[in-house]
């Protein structure tokens, strides 16, 4: 099972986790991707998940109709599909070929009412009905990096259409010194949803280090204290900007809009080990 496998868009490596024998990890070019406990759906390796978690667990309570641009080994789906049972969620995936490697190796067909579309985010975001899901989560990359087609006003304006009105997008970005990039992102959410909140380790967030931020937005109020107060006393010690805090951070960046340049923000040599 462990070994180096062709997918659509190149090869990946699946790797054993020595310390759990139920963990796996998934890394292409050296950068890990996705991780799963194929025993234990809720055990979530990587902080910037952790983090994601946090925001859902804070939804009202019950099932989910959730849609999940970018798939992987489907690590979310499996912590939705176990921790909100009756769930019904899509995940969206491009690389047709490693949707079968998970499949066949990472027991995909055991996450109950679950659909997987071979397509790019834009094209299938495009096919969803309006006012068709309570949560997207938009954890795409190519390798290190976030596809720049996800990131714009007409692509949020378009998963704005598909949230209900008490919808949450949940945004994984990647950004090093100085934050520009995720400074871009949050002005662009905020082209589309009234509410915004950022969540990073405070080396993260003060552009100390490449790393994760998780961008939460909503039309409704979202549980800013809640996710202050549970990002503070997790594992991963996390802070969370929201309000006035996040608009002095934004600082005026400008949105994003398809066809703009931008500088890709990318990881310095040795990040990743």
């Amino acid at each position: 099972m462990p070994g180096r496998y062709p997918v659509t868009f190149g090869e990946v490596d699946l790797l054993g986790d020595l310390d759990r024998p139920s963990g796996w990890v998934i890394s292409k070019d050296g950068v890990p991707q996705s991780y799963v406990d194929l025993e234990d759906p809720t055990y979530l390796d990587f902080e910037y998940v952790q983090l994601m978690a946090v925001v859902i667990d804070l939804l009202d309570e019950g099932p989910l109709d959730a849609v999940h641009v970018g798939g992987c080994a489907c690590t979310l789906p499996r912590y939705v599909a176990a921790t909100r049972p009756g769930s019904r969620q899509i995940v969206v995936e491009p690389d047709g070929g490693l949707v079968q490697l998970v499949r066949d190796q990472l027991r995909l067909k055991s996450v109950p009412r679950l659909k997987v579309r071979i397509l790019d985010g834009r094209t299938a975001t495009a096919g969803l009905l309006d006012d068709s899901a309570d949560l997207v989560v938009l954890d795409a990359f190519s390798g290190a990096t976030m596809p720049i087609d996800l990131a714009t006003s007409e692509y949020m304006d378009d998963v704005a259409r598909v949230l209900r009105h008490s919808g949450t997008l949940l945004v994984n970005v990647a950004d090093g010194k100085g934050l520009a990039f995720a400074r871009r992102l949050l002005a662009t959410v905020g082209g589309s949803f009234g509410h915004r909140a950022l969540l990073a380790d405070p080396g993260v967030l003060r552009g100390r280090r490449f790393g994760n931020l998780i961008v939460a937005a909503s039309r409704a109020e979202l549980p800013f204290a809640g996710l202050t107060r549970r990002a503070a006393g997790g594992l991963v010690q996390a802070r969370c900007l929201y309000g006035e805090e996040l608009t002095r951070f934004v600082a005026g960046a400008p949105p994003l809009r398809d066809g703009d340049p931008v500088v890709i923000p990318v990881p310095p040599p040795g990040v990743f080990g």
